[in-house]
């Protein structure tokens, strides 16, 4: 493993690499409010031991890339879709393929739409459509909102206090596979003591922009892989359906009782897909 930090405008971005850069590289894109632990390291690993060049990161307002005061977004999905791009231009890399979840699922989605050449192929996990999904799949589910809630109530300077309440959180958006409160309350524990300001994730719930390209995933041309939970409820898995019908030669992997999480039972069926999708395309 390899730490880089990569220089954009005014914007420090913190990355981190695994395998041989002469290897075809993997982007890994990380959804809202986590940081590049939420791909561990085995995981990582694991993909550029079948022979690729892995690369995470922190996006803005999470771990050690730039932050902004609380309760601020001076930026928008763009910065963070160039963000995406000058990393992958920091690392000389012509093309990549894409791997993004959730938010880093609709990051991928408008890169791929804005920069095509710089983009192998796309797989999109637990996220929706850039765009206008079913009207008739459930908004995200209640008692998400209701999590949420509560962190108001949170001293978000005391360690013990939000490992306890980010736990409930990762619990409630895990599916009906065993949930590991150890494993869990440790990578909370990491993302806290290394993040430089931890409770700036919360900025991600603000972001806006990207209206020039929202509506437009039809045009995406790179093979494109779907994995999602049938559990999951922050983006439910009829979301996978959409964009399944909307992109042209996509395929779908539904994970059984997978919630929004990347969950270690799932690793081996996720990491041959996306290198399975790689080499064919």
């Amino acid at each position: 493993m390899s730490k880089k930090l990569v220089r954009h405008q005014d914007v420090d971005l913190c990355t981190e690499s695994f395998g041989q850069t002469d290897k075809p590289a993997i982007l890994l894109l990380a959804g809202a409010t986590v940081s590049m632990l939420f791909w561990p390291e085995e995981f990582c690993q694991r993909l550029a031991d079948k022979g690729f060049f892995v690369i995470r990161y922190d996006n803005r307002d999470v771990g050690q890339s730039t932050t902004y005061e609380p309760g601020t977004t001076p930026y928008s999905i763009d910065d963070l879709v160039e963000d995406a791009a000058a990393i992958l231009k920091a690392y000389s890399l012509q093309k990549a393929h894409l791997v993004g979840l959730s938010l880093g699922g609709l990051i991928a989605q408008i890169l791929t739409l804005k920069y095509p050449e710089k983009v192998s192929t796309l797989t999109l996990m637990a996220t929706g459509p850039w765009g206008e999904s079913d009207p008739t799949i459930p908004e995200m589910d209640s008692r998400i909102i209701d999590f949420q809630a509560k962190a108001s109530s949170v001293d978000w300077a005391n360690e013990n206090e939000v490992v306890a309440y980010m736990l409930e959180g990762n619990k409630l958006m895990s599916g009906r596979k065993p949930f590991d409160k150890e494993r869990n309350g440790e990578l909370i524990r990491a993302e806290f003591l290394r993040a430089n300001n931890y409770i700036s994730m919360f900025n991600h719930a603000a972001l806006q922009g990207g209206e020039e390209f929202y509506g437009r995933i039809n045009e995406i041309e790179q093979p494109t892989l779907i994995i999602h939970g049938t559990d999951d409820l922050i983006w439910p898995v009829k979301h996978a359906n959409v964009l399944l019908k909307t992109i042209n030669n996509s395929t779908l992997i539904t994970l059984d009782g997978t919630g929004h999480e990347l969950h270690p039972a799932d690793w081996e069926t996720i990491i041959e897909a996306i290198v399975n999708h790689a080499l064919a395309n």
